[in-house]
């Protein structure tokens, strides 16, 4: 180059990597409905493409000092292709970054499409400034410029430790301004042109380290490769995606990366629950999710929009999903859609992933408790399959490691697997779909997915010196279809699904097996009927048949008189009892923005068929949000919600109540969210629950055809309240660099259960259970009450593999009734003591507090990567009661301790 230089800016040579745009706020009203969200994640179909480019303003002092830059963005382009917002990764200096700001944000775009739909993405950009060599003086004449002699480089980029390709990276050889460059495609393959010689090979992407190599090229030849690119600060992408869009006034959304690191869970996503604001926590071996002050059984749980009976597997182990298997996890305590229903406390909703589009990928993972392994390939274009299976096997080591002498040591241990194979059909993971001539857009999959559950009693001592038998298990399988279709601003999602139910008991001389059989569907249509009106509606229909098989002792004064002295065993009872029942719902909402205010009504008709029973309920909903700045929102719900009674409580008397209708609660919250800054956002919400028409046990005194008393094993009786804040702070990671991340959730309520009538004869506690007096107070302290819950979490990534992480929980004590022993109560006629009792629910037990911690270090090789784990629960031995039980007068109460110091180490490889 002469001395005289001519600079100009080379927007030729920019960079716009178009693969792993992000959604950068919430999509337009016409986005796919909730339950379409959940199970298809947001594509891009139609990438942007730069239409109207703006040359930068060169510096003027770099312009005299002859210097260059390329300058690394992150654009922000709205739904109508405007650039909304510019930020550099990494400050160049010497004015580069303003200049290149300046211009960008004058640039125009075609606008991208996610699933078919306008939406606003952010992209990474390159804006390279380079010096060029003036044009000859007027009369010179430029020598012949001779053909250069050419060199290629071929080949693709690979995630090192994943076999992942990585898309969208630059290739180029030195750091030449002038040198060509190359953009990896889909499939992570790049093709470069370049003089014959050394090539000073880098490759920059994003969410990845610079990668660079020297490769010798020769002259009119092509050399392929293979380069491997390490991810930085684990695989941290350095756009990050925003929340999917809100319908709800609270949903939290863990992902699957930073809920299997989550202390205290075992590397299970699902169980980060536990840890977030409006939880309270139950029993270590009961698995329940107690949601804002309701009961047991009052939170639906469901895997890709289809309900299973059970979410953990049994004596709070591991949820019944294979971690590997989980896209997101979205968690709605309450004020959710009219697309969700059977439910008066809140909603868990686990959403499964598609195969991948590259190449075969996978993990087994092995620790103290059980194994399991993922697997995800493409079979063809179009067609991907994904698969997980699980086992447990510490009903199997316990036995060695108990005391070998009789009668010395007996433990009920769970025995569990679990699978799920998923296969989808359409365009592949991240890739643009496909179009007919109609320009309309289909996509689908068919899932299975299933758990097993069984309770094993182990003893150190021989087997057949043991006088204790137990037989639980618990069984489902479940096979759906998804068939999602978009055209213009209609979205269609049509879901079909069947399952299979088992369970079974046996327990001295009580036995039980009981086989359900489902069938049911969904179809939601939504429309955009104009930028500020979006209308949802759809069907819920689901039809089930049960039937048991049942072996017990005859209720005492049904069958039989019990003789006084004697103990009260009367005649055996064996029943085969059958009902089916169905329960629909169609539903209908719509989103309407009204300046800065978004709207979105509902309203939900319930239909339930069981026997002679037909029950109703409407439930209307209406839901709130006001963006008062670009950081702050208002958020307010309420609505009514309404819970089908199981189809087995309708059997008839004196096994069930066929007269049962609809649960009912009425649920409102109001709340803030700021946004901080982009990585530290806080939300806290108000809420007041009411629960009416609830399931309570026992039921009142009726008579029955052809005279005599008989109890209700249950009637709608059970009546609630339940009011409180929740508060949640969360700090994410920034970029590739911040090391640490973590949130604080606290919760403060109370939770009231009670009867809409007197006590009824014989006792019987409020709402779900319980022992109380027989007093008319209508309401008592919740047994599942906890005023305070507090949970702390944290993770630091310590760098070369290591992560450390911890997390801390206190919550109160659950209520619990004293025992009021004065003198000892002996019935002569069942031949026992009774004891008595204080108050009804007028003590506590000690509050729970407890630390885990969690260290993680990974092994980073070309094609796999190999994590070693060490889970530590209840680090410091707390002394946690769980349980607390009398002896057989009734005169002392014992303490039941909770799980002990436990340290869990496991091995995962994954590739």
């Amino acid at each position: 180059m002469s001395s005289t230089l001519k600079a100009r800016s080379a927007l030729a040579a920019a960079s716009l990597l178009l693969t792993t745009p992000a959604l950068a706020q919430e999509p337009q009203a016409g986005a796919p409905p909730a339950e379409a969200a959940q199970a298809h994640q947001p594509t891009i179909t139609k990438p942007p493409e730069l239409v109207q480019p703006v040359e930068a303003q060169y510096p003027p002092e770099a312009l005299a000092q002859g210097l260059t830059a390329s300058v690394r963005l992150i654009i922000t382009i709205a739904e109508d292709g405007a650039v909304s917002d510019v930020q550099p990764t990494e400050a160049v200096g010497n004015g580069f970054d303003e200049a290149a700001i300046a211009a960008v944000r004058q640039f125009r775009f075609s606008p991208a499409e996610v699933d078919g739909v306008p939406s606003p993405v952010q992209v990474e950009y390159v804006y390279h400034f380079t010096l060029n060599a003036p044009p000859p003086a007027e009369g010179e004449t430029p020598a012949a410029e001779q053909e250069a002699p050419k060199a290629t480089l071929t080949g693709q980029l690979i995630s090192r430790g994943s076999r992942s390709r990585v898309a969208g990276a630059t290739v180029r050889c030195g750091d030449d301004p002038e040198a060509p460059e190359a953009t990896s495609d889909a499939e992570g393959r790049f093709t470069l042109e370049v003089p014959p010689g050394e090539c000073a090979v880098r490759v920059v992407a994003s969410g990845y380290q610079l990668y660079q190599t020297k490769e010798l090229l020769k002259e009119n030849e092509t050399t392929e490769v293979n380069f491997y690119l390490a991810p930085s600060g684990g695989a941290l992408e350095t756009v990050v995606r925003s929340e999917r869009p809100k319908k709800e006034v609270v949903r939290r959304t863990i992902t699957r990366e930073e809920a299997q690191k989550t202390p205290g869970t075992f590397g299970d996503p699902i169980r980060v629950i536990q840890a977030l604001p409006g939880v309270a926590r139950a029993p270590f071996i009961s698995g329940e999710l107690l949601v804002r002050g309701s009961n047991p059984g009052q939170t639906a749980t469901m895997m890709d929009g289809v309900s299973i009976p059970i979410l953990f597997h049994l004596l709070g182990g591991p949820s019944v999903v294979n971690a590997e298997f989980i896209d997101q996890l979205d968690f709605y305590p309450g004020g959710y859609g009219s697309q969700y229903g059977r439910a008066v406390g809140g909603v868990v909703e686990v959403g499964t992933r598609k195969g991948a589009a590259d190449t075969l990928h996978g993990s087994v993972k092995v620790d103290v408790l059980d194994a399991g392994f993922f697997l995800e390939a493409p079979i063809t274009d179009g067609i991907s399959v994904a698969a997980a299976a699980r086992r447990s096997y510490i009903d199997t080591l316990l036995p060695a490691f108990l005391p070998k002498n009789e009668g010395s040591t007996l433990s009920v241990v769970p025995k569990y697997w679990d699978y799920q194979l998923r296969v989808d059909f359409g365009a592949k993971r991240g890739a643009p779909t496909e179009t007919d001539a109609g320009g309309a857009r289909s996509s689908g999959y068919v899932m299975a997915f299933g758990s097993d559950d069984q309770l094993r009693v182990v003893s150190g001592g021989p087997k057949t010196e043991r006088d204790l038998s137990l037989d639980t298990r618990t069984l489902f399988h479940r096979v759906k279809g998804d068939w999602t279709y978009r055209k213009g601003a209609l979205t269609s999602v049509f879901t079909p699904y069947v399952g299979y139910d088992g369970i079974s008991f046996a327990f001295g001389a009580a036995k039980q097996d009981g086989v359900g059989y489902t069938v049911g569907a969904r179809e939601v249509v939504g429309m955009e009927l104009s930028p500020a009106l979006t209308v949802r509606t759809g069907l819920d229909m689901v039809y089930e048949h049960q039937s048991y098989d049942v072996q017990f002792p005859a209720p005492e004064d049904f069958e039989y008189v019990a003789f006084p002295g004697a103990e009260s065993v009367g005649e055996v009872l064996v029943e085969h009892l059958a009902l089916g029942g169905f329960d629909g719902a169609l539903f209908l909402e719509a989103d309407m923005k009204v300046g800065k205010f978004t709207f979105t009504p509902g309203v939900r008709g319930n239909l339930q068929l069981v026997g002679d029973t037909q029950n109703i309920a409407l439930d209307p909903r209406l839901w709130v949000r006001f963006a008062a700045t670009e950081r702050t929102s208002l958020k307010g719900s309420l609505g009514l919600y309404s819970q089908p009674p199981e189809t087995f409580r309708f059997i008839s008397l004196p096994y069930g109540n066929p007269d049962l209708i609809y649960q009912r609660a009425f649920q409102s919250s109001l709340g803030v969210e700021h946004r901080f800054t982009d990585v530290l956002n806080v939300d806290v919400t108000g809420f007041f629950n009411r629960r009416f028409k609830n399931i309570a046990l026992p039921g009142q005194l009726v008579e029955r055809e052809g005279g005599g008393i008989v109890q209700l094993p249950y009637s709608n009786d059970g009546i609630g309240q339940a009011w409180g804040i929740e508060l949640m702070a969360k700090k994410d990671r920034a970029s590739a660099t911040d090391k640490w991340s973590g949130w604080i959730s606290y919760t403060f309520s109370r939770a009231l259960d009670g009867r809409a009538g007197p006590m009824p004869d014989g006792g019987g506690g409020f709402g779900g259970g319980g022992f109380g007096d027989n007093s008319d107070e209508t309401y008592g302290l919740s047994p599942w009450d906890q005023t305070h819950i507090l949970t702390l979490v944290g993770s630091y990534i310590l760098g070369n593999g290591w992560e450390v992480g911890g997390r801390f929980r206190y919550t109160t004590g659950r209520p619990s009734t004293p025992l009021d022993h004065q003198y000892d109560v002996y019935q002569s006629d069942p031949n026992n003591y009774s004891p008595t009792f204080g108050p009804y629910a007028s003590a506590r037990s000690s509050g729970f507090h407890q630390l885990d911690v969690r260290v993680d270090k990974s092994f980073q090789f070309q094609n796999w990567t190999l994590t070693a784990y060490l889970d530590v629960q209840n680090l410091y031995n707390a002394e946690n009661a769980e349980f607390v039980f009398n002896d057989y007068r009734g005169r002392r109460e014992y303490e039941v301790p909770g799980i002990p110091i436990l340290p869990v180490v496991g091995l995962k490889g994954s590739f």
